[in-house]
């Protein structure tokens, strides 16, 4: 039992912690229903500034969990349904060329067989913002180890631009920002104390987008 309580606290003390902001701007009532579903695209620039297939992997876990899970349609699979509208020549690169890309003949038939209702166009990233100290390890005959203190500074910022792709509108934006600060120290051996930016937006997100789409949770009456 010692053993187990000192473990949990030793790795709960490598966890940095990140503050999270989020904002909501509505345009139209949404609503989903149990046979539509949501797919998640990712901003494809095809550079260094696209958007991380691991976050809208990340977003997409959390909605499809919990006690009202949203029934999604993979990126892969709703590329294929819409071919050649998403290949890499002619996939678009802003929620701009989206809104072209709909007017387009035949692209809302093949939307609509795929039974998506709304699509959440996902644009950001995760970057270092500052970084600092020093921290070096050494080996030799007499033995090792590490010394000093070094940090970096990330932010990760991203945004959804939902649409309803039943009368093509958009029906809002979600934006989540979270920032943290992650740290190395070494007295002998090294002990990283991690912030997960990345995480804590994708959590905010995924949230925020789940309210958005369904509502607040109907309680019962109470007798």
């Amino acid at each position: 039992m010692i053993k187990h309580a000192t473990s949990l606290l030793i790795s709960l003390a490598l966890v940095g912690c990140a503050s999270t902001r989020v904002e909501e701007r509505r345009e139209a009532t949404t609503g989903i229903g149990d046979q539509e579903a949501i797919v998640l695209l990712g901003r494809a620039s095809y550079s260094d500034r696209e958007t991380e297939t691991s976050f809208t992997d990340c977003v997409a876990s959390a909605l499809a969990k919990g006690e009202r899970p949203l029934r999604l349609v993979t990126q892969k699979d709703f590329k294929d349904q819409l071919y050649p509208w998403f290949e890499p020549r002619t996939a678009p690169t802003s929620s701009k060329d989206l809104a072209k890309l709909f007017a387009q003949p035949g692209v809302q038939k093949r939307i609509i067989e795929t039974q998506v209702r709304y699509l959440a166009w996902i644009s950001g990233d995760t970057i270092t913002t500052d970084s600092g100290g020093s921290f070096s390890c050494t080996l030799s005959s007499f033995g090792g180890g590490c010394f000093g203190v070094s940090y970096w500074e990330e932010d990760a910022s991203y945004e959804a631009s939902i649409w309803d792709v039943e009368n093509m509108t958009t029906s809002g934006k979600i934006s989540a920002d979270a920032n943290g600060t992650s740290y190395l120290a070494g007295v002998i051996l090294p002990i990283p104390i991690i912030a997960r930016p990345g995480n804590a937006a994708c959590k905010a997100l995924a949230n925020q987008l789940r309210e958005f789409l369904q509502g607040a949770p109907i309680v019962a009456d109470e007798v």
